[in-house]
């Protein structure tokens, strides 16, 4: 009789145990929940802001680089100039006409651009919000060392944004206007299509350029090393070529360069932010 008493005891301990842990995690999922709403309404208000400025929005940064005053540009006829690379690297013209083809296609492309600026201005608030809701979770020396994981997260994100809107998306959109199979074929772009491309190259490239934090979160699970990565160098500059070759389909290989040598730049340093998490890993073994 007492043995089945301390079994009804142990019993009602154990269902206790779980139903404190399912509460503890329903907990954090209304945590995570309350820092995602958080960072929703810091999107929203970048988006409605967007939308207020879309004017200019739309004229200056979306059509940027349809337009031969562009920054890009000018430096490229700048640099033809000075090292005399002939009258073909400055661009003198981007023929193609943008056209709509949706009754509701201007308003869609209105709300979609303000959403996306929206989306990679509230960027850095939405990690800064992903890290309070981790940040309770790491001991003291998992903190020290993830210390500054929001600010250059962000710094890359942007540079890669930046990156990929000044460099990649011109030299693209320049390739892909003069491209002619046919002076038969007049082209006739959907702003739904000249959209696409922009954000896509340019939030690709801000994706891309996240490697090394990638590369510090893989390392810290031991996953990545930097011994791996170097056995891999030529495969590597292998794929970064055939990437550069994709995202920027240009004939010439000075272009090609421009464009895979910030990704062999950013290969290297994820080798270097590896090797400085597993020589940290060995300090603290010893």
């Amino acid at each position: 009789m007492e043995l089945e008493r301390t079994d009804l005891v142990k019993a009602i301990k154990d269902k206790g145990k779980f139903l404190q842990a399912e509460m503890s995690f329903f907990d954090h999922i209304d945590i995570l929940r309350m820092h995602l709403i958080r960072s929703s309404i810091a999107i929203i208000i970048f988006t409605g802001l967007a939308f207020y400025f879309y004017d200019f929005i739309f004229d200056t940064i979306i059509m940027g680089p349809k337009n031969t005053n562009f920054w890009t540009y000018r430096m490229m006829c700048l640099i033809g100039d000075h090292f005399n690379l002939g009258p073909d690297f400055c661009v003198k013209s981007i023929p193609f006409n943008i056209i709509n083809t949706d009754m509701a296609g201007q308003f869609t492309l209105q709300m979609n651009s303000s959403l996306l600026i929206g989306v990679v201005l509230g960027f850095p608030y939405l990690l800064f919000e992903l890290w309070r809701f981790v940040k309770p979770a790491l001991h003291e020396k998992e903190r020290q060392s993830a210390r500054g994981f929001t600010f250059y997260a962000t710094i890359l994100f942007l540079l890669g944004i930046l990156f990929g809107y000044f460099i990649i998306t011109p030299l693209s959109v320049n390739f892909l206007a003069n491209f002619k199979v046919s002076e038969l074929i007049q082209n006739q772009i959907t702003v739904d299509s000249y959209l696409s491309t922009v954000a896509t190259l340019s939030l690709g490239t801000g994706i891309v350029f996240e490697l090394p934090i990638l590369v510090f979160i893989l390392s810290k699970f031991g996953i990545m090393t930097p011994r791996l990565m170097r056995s891999s160098r030529r495969y590597a500059i292998v794929v970064i070529l055939i990437i550069a070759a994709i995202v920027t389909p240009t004939p010439d290989a000075l272009t090609m360069l421009t464009v895979s040598f910030p990704l062999f730049f950013l290969y290297e340093l994820s080798i270097f932010v590896s090797d400085a998490v597993e020589k940290k890993k060995k300090r603290l073994c010893f």
